[in-house]
């Protein structure tokens, strides 16, 4: 794996699952260095960074690589969970305490005992649960709803997607949680700001799912990766992970990236430096994202017409049902691309 940008390699130790990033890219290097010196202390970490980044996978590693390892990796996600059950979610409740509680049940600070409990997009917590979080962080002790004290030596590890000091300057973020939560904070910057990295997180997940599906990985062009680093991927390294498996299920990159030239074409568009105002266009304009679409939309259909003509020993009709296509619109595809036999 050298000259790796970003790969999601399985530890050894790790063996439920748990990821650790390798990073060549600067960003992520102060990341890895980071939680390298934090992992194996009780420290409590906030992980910051939009959402599809990685934060869960970076959670997941410092308990991976932590003595508390064989302890619980517990998850709660403080956004998906309305106000009112998430304090039962996190703290429990006793048998009888409201209507429905039939019986007694652990909170997740409790199930997290000697292991790490991971708050997902914590800037989303109410208020007033907010304060009992605190007390937590703070003596290590809560009361279940309608029960005695209990206390607890989870390690808490908390992410969030917002500017949590624009939280507390609004009065939506408790300050005193806030440095409570911040001992040491980890930042993952968005994927179009680390773009040496996606040729490799490609690679990484077109072999990870062509092993799932039993598939054969599909070749990426270089054409196409430069359309992958030039795309601005909002939903960050899920949304090229989703790209990617797209690619392996369907057996081809061309729908993919036919896909993300239409994105483009529309991101183009609405960008305020596709549009330069009078007397402020460059002497040489750069390659817009739409020809950069195009071009790579038209090199991927290029290769996989080879390929499936390849795969047929040229034979044209069978090749043209591969690719799903009729017979007709074969022979003006390989015209328009310039494709002959014996031709590259």
């Amino acid at each position: 794996m050298k000259g790796a940008a970003v790969i999601l390699h399985q530890e050894k130790a790790a063996q439920e699952g748990t990821f650790l990033f390798l990073s060549a890219s600067p960003a992520m290097e102060q990341v890895k260095a980071i939680m390298e010196r934090v992992a194996d202390t009780d420290i409590t970490v906030l992980i910051r960074g939009e959402s599809g980044t990685g934060k869960g996978l970076v959670a997941q590693t410092l308990h991976a690589l932590s003595s508390r390892r064989e302890g619980s990796f517990v998850t709660v996600n403080c956004a998906a969970i309305p106000g009112e059950l998430l304090e039962s979610e996190l703290f429990g409740h006793k048998a009888g305490t409201f209507t429905g509680a039939r019986q007694s049940q652990p909170g997740k600070f409790e199930l997290a005992r000697r292991g790490t409990i991971f708050l997902d997009d914590i800037g989303e917590m109410e208020l007033s649960l907010q304060a009992k979080l605190l007390e937590v962080l703070q003596d290590g002790r809560f009361s279940p709803q309608g029960g005695c004290e209990v206390t607890t030596d989870a390690r808490v590890i908390a992410s969030t997607n917002r500017d949590l000091e624009e939280a507390v300057a609004q009065g939506k973020f408790r300050e005193d949680l806030y440095y409570r939560l911040d001992v040491v904070s980890l930042f993952l910057p968005p994927l179009r700001e680390r773009q040496e990295e996606i040729p490799v997180l490609v690679e990484h997940f077109s072999r990870h799912y062509s092993q799932i599906y039993q598939r054969k990985p599909p070749r990426f062009s270089a054409r196409t990766l430069k359309l992958f680093q030039e795309y601005p991927w909002s939903g960050n390294i899920r949304e090229l992970e989703n790209a990617v498996k797209r690619a392996v299920i369907l057996g081809s990159e061309a729908t993919v990236v036919q896909e993300i030239s239409a994105r483009l074409e529309r991101y183009d568009r609405i960008r305020p430096e596709a549009h330069p105002e009078p007397g402020h266009e460059s002497e040489k304009a750069p390659t817009s994202l739409k020809e950069i679409a195009r071009r790579a939309a038209e090199a991927a259909e290029r290769e996989a017409i080879r390929e499936a003509l390849g795969q047929t020993n040229w034979n044209r009709r069978e090749a043209a049902r591969r690719l799903g296509i009729s017979y007709k619109a074969l022979l003006y595809k390989m015209k328009a691309c310039g494709v002959r036999r014996n031709s590259r």
